[in-house]
């Protein structure tokens, strides 16, 4: 199989972010609607994840928990594409030389982290749109006034009435959270692959489609939990920045934690905790295991395969 992939490991990401939204966007809705009504000084507030999702069954049903599915499938898309492909070939140039299959952290590290940030600008809009269709439920406090009947209405009011910047609002803090958020992602999801691969090669395991699923879904798994236990405090002021109606509602997210930490501590900056986290592990790991199978298709070899 052919080691320098080119445009093949792009199409394997694209196929990694639909499967990350069609597992995981429930669970994001959840985590959405907690960060917004219950971080507020007045509003719904929930109990916890479970009361949230229950409530939108009851209200709205399952098509509820996909509210916002539409910029969320068009933004994962391609945000996964460019953010896996980046990955893959910026850690090939930074190798030194053939890695045999050995961790280089001086690659991965800075290759995630560029990617992040490169995919930030694209996903900074799309997540905009997605936030601001998601709190406008049934029992959201958004006026009627105020709602989209669907995603291109939301983004080009946003734009009409907040300037082209408008849907770029929150920009700085999605930088932020990508940047090192893939940086911890990657990186646990190299470690563990890694390992887990020692381990069952000395235990004289024979390679099969079997253990390398189960292997993806590991270190998937474990890559997405580190990564939102990293950054969840920046989704939250994300969510706040992209959500607030005021035009001049400060876009500083350190100043937003600060004003959360005063009012309800450091409990308040990791609101959603529990459905990002139950999201993080099947969504990642279904975004690794078809990552990784899309590859194998596409004949892209990566270590350890």
């Amino acid at each position: 199989m052919e080691r320098n992939s080119g445009y093949k490991d792009y199409v394997a990401g694209l196929m990694a972010g639909i499967a990350m939204v069609i597992t995981g966007h429930p669970f994001d809705t959840v985590k959405v609607k907690l960060q917004k009504h219950n971080t507020e000084a007045r509003g719904i507030k929930y109990k916890n994840g479970l009361h949230c999702a229950a409530r939108i069954l009851k209200t709205e049903g399952v098509k509820g928990l996909y509210r916002g599915a539409t910029s969320s499938f068009i933004g994962m898309a391609f945000e996964s594409s460019l953010v896996f492909g980046i990955y893959s070939q910026t850690k090939l140039l930074l190798q030194d030389g053939p890695d045999g299959g050995k961790l280089q952290p001086q690659a991965i590290v800075p290759s995630a982290a560029f990617g992040g940030a490169i995919i930030s600008f694209i996903l900074c809009p799309s997540e905009l749109v997605k936030c601001r269709m998601q709190v406008q439920g049934a029992d959201s406090v958004v006026p009627s006034s105020s709602r989209y009947g669907g995603p291109l209405e939301c983004a080009l009011k946003t734009v009409k009435c907040e300037g082209i910047t408008g849907i770029f609002r929150g920009g700085f803090t999605t930088l932020l959270r990508e940047s090192f958020g893939n940086a911890v992602f990657f990186s646990t999801y190299e470690y563990v692959r890694y390992h887990l691969h020692l381990q069952l090669k000395g235990a004289s395991y024979e390679s099969s489609q079997l253990i390398d699923i189960g292997v993806g879904i590991m270190s998937g798994g474990l890559g997405g939990i580190a990564c939102w236990s990293a950054v969840l405090p920046l989704d939250v002021a994300k969510t706040i920045i992209q959500t607030t109606p005021e035009k001049n509602h400060t876009r500083n997210p350190f100043r937003i934690l600060k004003s959360i930490c005063a009012r309800s501590g450091l409990r308040g900056c990791y609101v959603g905790l529990g459905p990002t986290i139950v999201r993080a592990f099947p969504a990642n790991a279904a975004a690794i295991v078809t990552w990784e199978l899309s590859a194998k298709l596409l004949g892209i070899k990566h270590d350890l395969n």
